[in-house]
C-alpha cells in the first residue's frame, strides 16, 4: 500500500523528529516516493541534509525558496502527494491545522493537499491530554484526518505516560491498514438516519429527545470516507459535515423522517438507522400557545409509525441495520428487535452508562447480526465506533454472498 506512492512526511520541531530518519528509510527501501518538508525548528534536531540522503530528494524548508519558477512549491508538492504523514506532529502544528493557521511552509501545503493526512503526535503527557489539544484533534479527526496515536512510555522531558512517538514500523504499518480499508465500501450506496425527532404540541412547545445525531453523523462521515455514496437523513441537530460529498435531507417529524427513509430506501444497499425517532406524538397539535392556567394538563398521545419495521418488511437486497438505546437487558430487547424487525444487525449500546449516553463524543455498543454473536466495541470516539461498525457490516455482506 505504499509501494510507487508519492509520500510527503511532514516533520515539526520535537525530539522524536529524529524518528522521522528512520521512517524516510524504510518507506523508500519499501518503493514508496519520499519527499520531506520541516518546519524550521525541525531542523534544530536534524540537519535537513539527513533526510535529503535518506529519501535521495530535496528537502523543503521555506515557503519563499522557489527552485523552480514555473511552480508553486507549495502547491505543487501538495498535488503530488497521494498520503501525507505528520511525524512527529507537535501540539503546535495539531493546533495550526485545525484552526486554518498557514504561517511556514508545512502548515500552507497542508491546508492546500486533497492527500489523504495521517498524524503521529509526540509531546509531553500534559500537553497531550490539554483540552486545547484534545480539541483540536477531535476536530481534525471530524473533518477525516487519522490519528496514529503516541506510545506510552520514558519521554525525553522525563515524565512518563502518553506522547511517545510511535515507532516506524507502527506508523508504517497503521498508514497500509487505513489504506487497505480507504475504498471498503466503494461503489455501495447507504442510506442513514441521524438525530432525533420533535413532534409539535402547539407553536412554542415540542417533544424530542436527547440525541444529538453524532452517532449517526460519524457513521455518514466514515462511510464516505470509505467510498460509499451516502444519503443522510437528519432530524434537527446542531451538526454540520465534514464531508461535502453526502447528500444530507434535514427533517423535522417522525412522520417527515418515515417519508425520507422510504423515498430513498430502494436505491441503496446499505441502510442504517440509528435515529432516535419519537414513538408517540400529540394526537391534535394546538395553533396558538396553550396558557398555563390552574389545572393539571393532559396531552393525548398516538403512536407514530415504525420506520425500521415497515423497512424491514419492505425489503428485497438491503442490508439492514437498526439502533438500539436501552437502560436495562439492552442485550436482550437488542435481539428481540433484531428478529422482530427482520434486520440483519443491530447495535445495542446501555445509554445509561457512562461514557455511552446521548450527546458524548464517546459510545460503547455491542453489534449483533443474524448469528446472534454479540459482538462488543468497548470505549471509543464515536468516529472509532463508526469504523468498526462499518467493518463489521462489510464482513457479513460479504459472508452472505460467499
Amino acid at each position: 500500500m505504499v509501494q510507487n506512492k508519492n509520500i510527503l512526511l511532514g516533520v515539526s520541531g520535537g525530539i522524536a523528529a529524529y524518528k522521522a530518519c528512520a521512517l524516510t528509510s524504510k518507506l523508500t527501501q519499501q518503493g514508496a516516493n519520499v519527499r520531506v518538508m520541516m518546519t524550521e525548528n525541525a531542523t534544530e534536531f536534524v540537519s535537513p541534509l539527513t533526510f535529503q540522503a535518506l529519501s535521495r530528494n530535496p528537502v523543503y524548508i521555506d515557503t519563499f525558496d522557489e527552485k523552480d519558477p514555473e511552480k508553486i512549491a507549495h502547491i505543487d508538492v501538495a498535488d503530488w502527494a497521494d498520503i501525507v504523514i505528520i511525524a512527529p506532529a507537535t501540539a503546535n502544528i495539531i493546533g495550526k491545522l485545525a484552526n486554518g493557521t498557514a504561517d511556514d511552509m508545512l502548515s500552507t501545503t497542508l491546508l492546500a493537499t486533497h492527500a489523504r493526512v495521517y498524524i503521529a503526535p509526540a509531546m509531553n503527557v500534559n500537553m497531550y491530554s490539554h483540552p486545547a489539544v484534545v480539541q483540536n484533534m477531535k476536530q481534525l479527526e471530524k473533518w477525516g484526518y487519522h490519528f496514529i496515536e503516541p506510545g506510552a512510555g520514558y519521554l525525553a522531558c522525563g515524565w512518563i505516560g502518553k506522547g511517545r512517538l510511535e515507532e516506524p514500523e507502527t506508523i508504517i504499518e497503521a498508514v497500509r491498514n487505513h489504506q487497505s480499508t480507504n475504498s471498503l465500501l466503494a461503489g455501495k450506496k447507504i442510506l442513514i438516519s441521524a438525530g432525533p425527532t420533535r413532534e409539535t404540541i402547539d407553536p412554542v412547545r415540542f417533544f424530542t429527545n436527547r440525541s444529538s445525531g453524532r452517532m449517526g453523523f460519524a457513521l455518514a462521515e466514515a462511510a464516505a470516507n470509505y467510498g460509499a455514496e451516502v444519503t443522510l437523513v437528519a432530524g434537527p441537530v446542531e451538526l454540520d459535515l465534514a464531508e461535502n460529498k453526502i447528500n444530507r435531507i434535514d427533517v423535522v417529524t417522525a412522520a417527515e423522517m418515515y417519508d425520507a427513509m422510504h423515498e430513498h430506501f430502494s436505491n441503496n444497499d446499505i441502510v442504517i438507522k440509528a435515529a432516535a425517532v419519537a414513538d408517540f406524538r400529540p394526537k391534535l397539535i394546538h395553533d396558538e400557545k396553550l396558557k398555563k392556567g390552574q389545572a393539571d394538563w393532559q396531552i393525548e398521545m398516538e403512536r407514530t409509525k415504525d420506520i425500521l419495521q415497515s423497512l424491514g418488511e419492505k425489503k428485497t437486497h438491503q442490508f439492514l441495520v437498526g439502533f438500539a438505546a436501552e437502560t436495562s437487558n439492552p442485550l436482550e430487547y437488542g435481539i428481540g428487535k433484531l428478529e422482530k424487525k427482520n434486520l440483519d444487525a443491530i447495535v445495542i449500546n446501555d445509554v445509561s452508562t457512562e461514557g455511552a449516553g446521548f450527546g458524548g463524543d464517546t459510545n460503547i455498543v455491542t453489534y449483533v447480526n443474524k448469528t446472534l454473536n454479540p459482538e462488543e466495541i468497548t470505549l471509543a470516539s464515536k468516529r472509532e465506533i463508526a469504523e468498526r461498525i462499518l467493518k463489521f457490516i462489510e464482513r457479513d455482506i460479504k459472508d452472505e454472498v460467499e
